[in-house]
């Protein structure tokens, strides 16, 4: 299958594709090896959000402290 990159460095996947990987509307993009990768990216927003905060372990007086600094920089 091919896709065709417009001026605006834009590409429209062909429908086979799409049905392949499911429904996304967002994509992790990388290149290797000379290759374009498009990885679907399936974002829950809060979900995400809550994920990451787990990831970076932190914990609800970094992140009080962290709003209290922010408030006091403006």
């Amino acid at each position: 299958m091919l896709a065709k990159l417009t001026a605006k460095n834009q590409l429209t996947l062909p429908k086979a594709v799409i049905q392949a990987v499911g429904p996304a509307e967002y994509f992790e993009v990388t290149a290797q090896d000379g290759r374009i990768v498009l990885t679907p990216v399936r974002i829950q927003r809060g979900d995400a959000v809550r994920a990451k905060l787990a990831e970076l372990d932190l914990t609800e007086s970094d992140i009080a402290d962290a709003v209290t600094w922010a408030r006091s920089a403006a």
